[in-house]
Formats: C-alpha cells, sequence, structure tokens
C-alpha cells in the first residue's frame, strides 16, 4: 500500500474537525478528513439541535397552558408528530450528511469514510467502510476530534434491554405513556421536562445529591422546583440496584421500591472514545480518558486534538474555538491561543440555566477571596410583570482582592441570553466598579444583574 502525502489528517468530523478541515483547505492545504459516522458529528443530528427542537416545542405548549392565568382559556392538545416530523426533514434531512459533506469537498476537503489510527507522527491508517485501506502521510500533521458517545452505567441487568440513549429519543415517531429517566445532567433535566410537557409521566433518577450537580447549588433548586411543580418525580440520591425489562422497564432502588415504566432512558452523560486509535504511536497512553493539550492545542508531533476529547467543555461551542486556534497555529499566525477562564454553557430547561467561569465552590477550592450575591428574577421588575414561568436567580461569584467577577450564573427565562453580559464580564475582567456604571434597560431580566452587584458590597 502506498502513502499518500497530504499536509493535514483531520481524524473526527464533528464540529471541530468540520470547521478546522473546511478552513485549512480554503487556505490552499491538502486535508484529508476521516469519520465512519455522520458528517458533523453528534450535534447536528442527535444532540444540540434535535433536543432543542423538543424543547422549543415543549416550551410552547407550557407558555399556551400559562396564557390562563394572563389573557385567557387555550385548549392544547401535544402533538409529538409535528415534533418527529421537523426533526426528521428539518434538522437532520433524514440523517443525511450529504450537505455537511459537500461543503466540505467544495473547500476542497477529500473525506474518507471509515475508521482512522495514528501510525506515528504525521501517519494514520485509514480502514474503509467499503474495506478499502489507506496509509496517510501528514506534513504539516494530524488534527484528533475522536469526539464522544453515550456513557454507559454498570447497574446491573441493564446490558441487553432496549434502553435509550439521546441517539434513540432523536429518531422517537410517538412518545410512551411513562419514562424512566436516569441522570439527572443537562441532558436527562432537559429531555425529562420536554417529554412530561408532552404528557408523559416521567421519574427522574439522580445518584448525586443533587440535580445539575456542576452547576450551583441554587440553580439545581431552582430547576427541582419547576420540574417537581410540572408532575417530575424528581429524586436525586438514590441508589439503583438494577433494571429489569419484561415488556416494560423495571427499575429497583436500594430501599427495594420498584419503579416501573413504558420506557427507560440513561442520560449519564458522555464518554471519549480514545482506546485503539494509536495513541501510544506518538508517545501518549493507550488508555486516556482525556488528551492533555497545551494552549495552542498541540497533543505532541505534529499532533493537535480537539472537541470533548480535550476535557475542557464537552460543547460545541468550545470544540470550535479550540479548532479555530488550531487553524492559527498550523498556517503560522499569531493567536491568541486557547483560554478557559470563561467558558459558558447554557442548559436549555426552562427556565434556562446559563452558567460562565468558575462556581462559588470551585472559586473558594482555588484560594480566592470569594464574595458572592444572589438576585430573585421573580423578585425583579420583568420576573413580576412575567409572572408564571418566572422562577430564576442572578448569582455572582466575585474576587474581592482583584474586584472583578470568576464566575456566574443567570437561571431565567432565556437565561442563556442574559448571559452575555456576565460572559464578557468574567472573560474581559471588567472592574466590579465598572459594571456598576453600566445601564441596565428597564423592564428586563438582565436587569437583575444590577441588583446582584449591588449584593456584592452588601
Amino acid at each position: 500500500m502506498a502513502a499518500t502525502e497530504v499536509d493535514v489528517v483531520v481524524l473526527g468530523l464533528g464540529p471541530g474537525g468540520e470547521y478546522a478541515a473546511q478552513k485549512l483547505a480554503e487556505a490552499g492545504l491538502r486535508v484529508v478528513g476521516v469519520d465512519k459516522g455522520l458528517v458533523g458529528g453528534e450535534c447536528p443530528f442527535y444532540g444540540c439541535i434535535p433536543s432543542k427542537m423538543m424543547i422549543r416545542a415543549a416550551d410552547s405548549l407550557a407558555e399556551a397552558r400559562r396564557a390562563v392565568t394572563l389573557g385567557g382559556e387555550v385548549d392544547v392538545t401535544p402533538d409529538w408528530r409535528l415534533v418527529a416530523e421537523r426533526i426528521d426533514k428539518q434538522a437532520t434531512n433524514h440523517w443525511d450528511d450529504s450537505s455537511h459533506v459537500e461543503r466540505l469537498t467544495d473547500a476542497g476537503v477529500e473525506i474518507l469514510r471509515g475508521t482512522g489510527r495514528l501510525d506515528g507522527p504525521g501517519r494514520v491508517l485509514v480502514a474503509g467502510t467499503d474495506g478499502s485501506a489507506h496509509e496517510l502521510v501528514a506534513t504539516r500533521g494530524v488534527i484528533l476530534n475522536a469526539g464522544t458517545v453515550p456513557a454507559t452505567l454498570p447497574i446491573a441487568g441493564l446490558e441487553g434491554t432496549p434502553y435509550w440513549t439521546n441517539r434513540e429519543v432523536v429518531r422517537l415517531a410517538e412518545l410512551p405513556e411513562s419514562m424512566v429517566v436516569i441522570g439527572a445532567g443537562p441532558i436527562g433535566c432537559e429531555l425529562t421536562q420536554a417529554f412530561a410537557r408532552f404528557g408523559v409521566r416521567v421519574t427522574l433518577l439522580e445518584v448525586g445529591d443533587r440535580i445539575l450537580g456542576p452547576e450551583e447549588p441554587e440553580s439545581s433548586e431552582v430547576v427541582h422546583g419547576v420540574l417537581t411543580a410540572e408532575g417530575v418525580d424528581v429524586r436525586a440520591g438514590v441508589r439503583i440496584e438494577g433494571v429489569a425489562h419484561d415488556g416494560g422497564f423495571r427499575v429497583t432502588l436500594a430501599d427495594g421500591e420498584v419503579v416501573s415504566a413504558d420506557q427507560l432512558l440513561v442520560a449519564a452523560g458522555r464518554r471519549t472514545q480514545l482506546s485503539g486509535i494509536g495513541l501510544a504511536s506518538v508517545g501518549l497512553a493507550d488508555d486516556l480518558k482525556v488528551v492533555e493539550t497545551d494552549e495552542r492545542l498541540r497533543a505532541g508531533e505534529r499532533l493537535w486534538a480537539v472537541g470533548d476529547i480535550t476535557g475542557k467543555g464537552q460543547f460545541t461551542h468550545v470544540s470550535m474555538y479550540q479548532a479555530a486556534v488550531v487553524v492559527r497555529d498550523i498556517l503560522g499566525e499569531d493567536g491568541p491561543w486557547a483560554d478557559y477562564r470563561a467558558v459558558s454553557r447554557v442548559t436549555f430547561t426552562d427556565p434556562e440555566v446559563g452558567s460562565v467561569g468558575m462556581t462559588e465552590r470551585q472559586a473558594r477550592e482555588a484560594g480566592l477571596n470569594v464574595v458572592v450575591s444572589v438576585a430573585q428574577i421573580p423578585e425583579s421588575s420583568r420576573g413580576w410583570i412575567h409572572q408564571v414561568g418566572n422562577e430564576g436567580i442572578i448569582k455572582l461569584v466575585g474576587d474581592a482582592d482583584r474586584r472583578v467577577l470568576v464566575g456566574a450564573s443567570s437561571v431565567a427565562p432565556y437565561g442563556g441570553e442574559v448571559l452575555g453580559l456576565l460572559a464578557a464580564a468574567v472573560h474581559a475582567e471588567i472592574p466590579l466598579a465598572t459594571l456598576r456604571t453600566m445601564h441596565f434597560a428597564y423592564p428586563t431580566f438582565h436587569r437583575a444583574i444590577e441588583v446582584a452587584l449591588a449584593g456584592l458590597d452588601s
């Protein structure tokens, strides 16, 4: 097998790999992208986009039901078929990645369908899905974007049952009457609320002591209360002994209680898939869970890594941000290089949970002189006007010595949008004194930030 010399090989064409491949090809480099799955990755086909279509539909139902308090009687009849059709036709094009492929090939990227394996610095072996074999030599180097897959759980009896992950639920043509969701992270909470608003009886189980564990306790408390008020049976701090399936699911808890439902969704987060891709050939351990990188995303000789495998946040925006850094490095441009002080994230429940930077606990563990303030959204001008569905908080975490914000949370209707100002403040280290001189438009949700800022000195 003769080796083919190229400039760059991209292993994995999720959002970050796709972005890097296109930009480098447009810059005139010979780029080969390798992926055995759908080009575009998890986000457009099984994650961000289809799930947010579900959430948008569910939120519209909830808002219609609130009309009885605000404007009059409304009769709402949920119809999941509308959601399924929109995901099938608009989000995924029937799970066809041709639009992603065409965008790359139009830019000059050559795509190989198959599994790639590192074979030394700058060398990649590809086993094509069509039985072909390829040996590639990348003179500039290799970009590793291996991504993640849904995590499994070591629960007795679970393996072999037809449980769902996010990959199955985005393809649902109809909904079950009842469901157990294991895992109350962002995915579990988002899908739980969406299905409950479509009339599914949902029990949400979380082994941690609270839902949305990585978020601020105040944020978790708000979402827990909203889900409970909407009829979800939310249970945190549970231990699951086993799962059985005989047409329906039975989940046995440590206290002997059995929770039964038509379907089971496992939303236990995601795990990296780095075994078997030849890491040892480039001087790295074969059993890595995360690939360590420097500020230029370099992971080794002629090797860069982007996306979930870097451990900097399993978010599309982080992957694409990292890809832009890699493109600059490969093209010999100056920075800026990677900076993760102000990574933002949003959980798209209703209310949305937006967060940036450090939590209060992380700031204290880092040894900072921490000052904290919490403002209540229902007590804000917009929250009072909004009335129903107005739950939420603004929480600010400040460094009292430097007088800047190091973290913030925005839990509110449109909380992800309200987060914008706070993300800029953390990223640019805008002095608290400067933030206090701003004009906060009245009456908006983001005006609660002004109240929280005032509370930092109280």
